[in-house]
């Protein structure tokens, strides 16, 4: 008996570093059946097609990481605190795992827009802990979606730095540099 779970997973690592790679749009089932050394048949065992896969892969994997950035956050009680450790995630998750890391990032701009309001996402998360710090006085009062932008694209662009090699050391050993540039936009006490 084969293992469809471990089949799946192989599936889809395979779809991840192609969609990476390539791009959604110019990869193939074909090209992710290849890779996965499975027949394309057996894609279609596991997924309708190449988009709801990337679909299933981005909406899974961009939900998990929220609720992940949550648990950690909630574990805080100050904005400083919080956002370091959702900044710490973020570069662990990179390091750990750029292919995926790579995928949410550079498959945002077109999944972004399918991404229900009820499903937990880290760009909601982001905005809602500065809001809470507007709120509560921890911050002054401003715009806290412009707020979370600043915030999010310290960390993302040193992302895309990272994926195009002119940062060279891992991400996470910055991960102290970046807290206290996201602290200092919203010019917060670290």
């Amino acid at each position: 008996m084969k293992n469809g779970k471990a089949t799946k997973t192989r599936i889809s690592r395979a779809a991840l570093a192609l969609f990476v790679e390539k791009g959604v749009a110019e990869t193939t089932v074909r090209d992710i059946a290849a890779a996965a050394d499975v027949a394309e048949g057996t894609l279609y065992r596991h997924f309708t097609g190449k988009d709801e896969l990337a679909w299933e892969l981005y909406a899974t994997n961009f939900a998990a990481f929220a609720g992940e950035l949550d648990r950690r956050q909630r574990e805080k009680d100050k904005l400083a605190g919080k956002l370091g450790v959702m900044v710490q995630h973020f570069c662990t998750f990179f390091d750990q795992d750029p292919v995926l890391f790579s995928y949410l990032l550079l498959a945002q701009h077109d999944f972004l827009k399918r991404v229900p309001p009820d499903m937990p996402n880290p760009v909601d998360l982001v905005h809602q802990v500065i809001w809470r710090a507007m709120a509560s006085g921890e911050l002054h009062p401003g715009d806290a979606a412009a707020a979370a932008a600043m915030v999010l694209g310290i960390v993302l662009q040193s992302a895309v730095f990272k994926i195009y090699g002119r940062i060279t050391t891992s991400l996470s050993s910055l991960s102290d540099t970046l807290t206290s540039a996201c602290l200092r936009v919203l010019k917060a006490e670290d």
